[in-house]
């Protein structure tokens, strides 16, 4: 009998999934966003302003965020694992990248919910 080698993490079909998910997320957002902005009036401030400052598109744009946020933890993650071989830098690059995004989706919330 012969034993495989099990290495990894265990993610693949999870993480595939995820970011489908969060593409199919971030791509309807999109298209709702550019239909929205090419059928209305004139972009000013005042018009984006309005557009922006409805409970549901905030909503939406919260969950744009997040998709974004989590998107890019998966991918940045995979590379982290595929090239970073020393564990010590590999989990330092880890923390370091999910600080970053924890923060840029508190900045970007902060300012969606500011308007």
């Amino acid at each position: 009998m012969v034993k495989r080698l099990v290495v990894g993490a265990h993610y693949g079909l999870r993480d595939w999934l995820a970011q489908r998910v969060t593409a199919v997320a971030m791509f309807v957002y999109t298209l709702v966003l550019l239909v929205t902005l090419l059928s209305g009036p004139p972009l000013t401030q005042e018009s984006w302003r309005a557009l922006m400052s409805g409970t549901c598109m905030r909503i939406v744009s919260f969950v744009f965020i997040l998709s974004l946020c989590y998107h890019a933890w998966v991918g940045v993650r995979d590379i982290w694992m595929d090239y970073i071989k020393p564990a010590g830098l590999r989990l330092a690059m880890h923390a370091l990248t999910l600080l970053a995004l924890i923060g840029y989706a508190g900045w970007a919330t902060q300012i969606l919910w500011r308007l």
